[in-house]
């Protein structure tokens, strides 16, 4: 790890840096903690060493010891005695040199004695300063060594603890940059219950959310990409129908027969209407993923099925469509149910053969009101049952009528989806044939009963 980047210093250097700084504090507050404890217990023993001599001294001139004798007794490498009698005598001698605090190391005293030589003499003792001067400095230069080893050993421990420590951020960084230059699928794993390694889990949970999102984007442009392609693949049919129908009719000349001509310009309807119906249907996966406005109010889904029931007897006379269940009530927008019923019992009518029954079943419960429609068709394989709600899907298993481009399913759920409900296939009962789609709708306005999700 260096030691800057990008001109600033670098997170090991800060640790480093901070360690010994803290650690200077500490040692000079340990330092001057244990210098003036040291003091203190001196001055303590100086003080008790006095008081001892002092004594003794009492004791040596209450029994009568001679000056001279008194004198030799108490001096010692560390204690110095004056003893002045009472006629002007001098026994012993101090140290004149200056003391650090003469309070501390010096102790004054009167003698009495049975005998009229010591009776009234003044004792002064002394503890020897530079004695205890040496044992201060002698002190203060083994603080100093340890605080400098202390030092020595943290500025060389500290900054490969500390690049131990925050390897993992190495290794953040290097799989960034490897992620960065394109390789995917990298992970740190850091797997510990530490600080690092929590920020290593959130690393690699935030890299597959990003790499989910990447590939959902490219997903969807994929699909945009191949729908505008569709799209402009189904438009293309009917705009030829029209150009070809069109040109034929200016190229009849005015003797051509009625009926020709009327059967060029019906061709050309019939064009016009499928390029229109294609463009509508644009139209409202385009209003489906901006958010499709609804006209709620509270409406009778048997009726809608009833209403789709009638007109495809009337489009499609081949085909018997039935309703059966209660009466059920739901909020939703009317027009958009009724676009939903159609695209999805138009789906059953093309498939089913001349003289089956396309089978509309209403049913409700206390929160959810459902409608299955049955057809008679070959049914739908269960690994198709999702992707045949994608946008232009048609499959190639006798359920394309050549009348749709493929959009009435995704239409349909993403209506559904919309009031908070959801369109699916269904598996038919067993030992039956055919396809089962399921509108299921909330009854009460706002329900979150089923989530909503993004026409695909």
């Amino acid at each position: 790890m260096s030691w800057r980047r990008s001109g600033q210093i670098s997170l090991s250097r800060r640790v480093t840096l901070g360690t010994l700084a803290i650690c200077v504090v500490a040692l000079l507050a340990v330092a001057g903690v244990m210098y003036s404890a040291t003091s203190v217990m001196i001055d303590r023993s100086v003080a008790a060493a006095l008081t001892k001599h002092a004594q003794f001294a009492r004791g040596l001139a209450q029994h009568g010891t001679p000056p001279r004798e008194l004198v030799s007794r108490l001096q010692s490498r560390s204690v110095r005695a004056r003893l002045v009698l009472a006629d002007g005598r001098v026994f012993g001698a101090l140290d004149t040199r200056p003391l650090h605090d003469s309070s501390a190391h010096t102790r004054s005293i009167t003698l009495t004695a049975p005998g009229p030589v010591l009776n009234g003499a003044r004792l002064t003792l002394q503890i020897d300063a530079p004695l205890i001067e040496s044992v201060r400095s002698r002190m203060v230069r083994l603080l100093l060594i340890v605080a400098a080893v202390t030092v020595v050993l943290v500025a060389v421990v500290v900054p490969w603890t500390t690049r131990a420590a925050l390897a993992p951020l190495d290794r953040m960084t290097v799989l960034a940059r490897g992620i960065a230059g394109g390789r995917r699928g990298q992970r740190l794993r850091a797997g510990t219950d530490t600080e690092l390694g929590r920020a290593g889990a959130a690393f690699d949970d935030m890299l597959d959310a990003l790499e989910g999102a990447e590939q959902r984007a490219l997903g969807s442009e994929r699909a945009l990409r191949r729908f505008v392609a569709d799209a402009a693949h189904e438009l293309r049919t009917p705009i030829a129908g029209i150009a070809a129908a069109a040109e034929a009719v200016l190229a009849q000349p005015d003797s051509a027969p009625a009926p020709d001509r009327q059967r060029l310009l019906l061709a050309l309807g019939r064009e016009a209407r499928h390029a229109g119906r294609l463009v509508e249907d644009l139209l409202d996966l385009a209003r489906i993923d901006t958010g499709l406005a609804l006209s709620r109010e509270l409406i009778d889904i048997r009726r809608i099925c009833v209403e789709q029931a009638e007109r495809a007897a009337l489009v499609e006379p081949h085909v018997r469509v039935m309703v059966q269940g209660p009466s059920a009530t739901a909020w939703a927008d009317a027009a958009r149910i009724r676009q939903v019923m159609a695209n999805l019992v138009n789906n059953a009518c093309a498939v089913t053969p001349a003289g089956d029954a396309v089978v509309m079943v209403v049913s409700a419960t206390a929160a959810m009101v459902s409608v299955t429609v049955t057809d008679g068709g070959p049914g739908v394989p269960e690994a198709e049952r999702e992707r045949i709600f994608d946008r232009l899907v048609r499959l190639d298993v006798g359920r394309s009528s050549g009348k749709g481009v493929g959009l009435g399913l995704t239409i349909a759920r993403g209506i559904a989806r919309a009031h908070d409900g959801d369109v699916v296939c269904r598996a038919p009962a067993p030992g039956a044939r055919g396809a089962v789609f399921e509108l299921t709708l909330p009854i009460g306005l706002g329900s979150s009963h089923w989530p909503t999700a993004p026409v695909v």
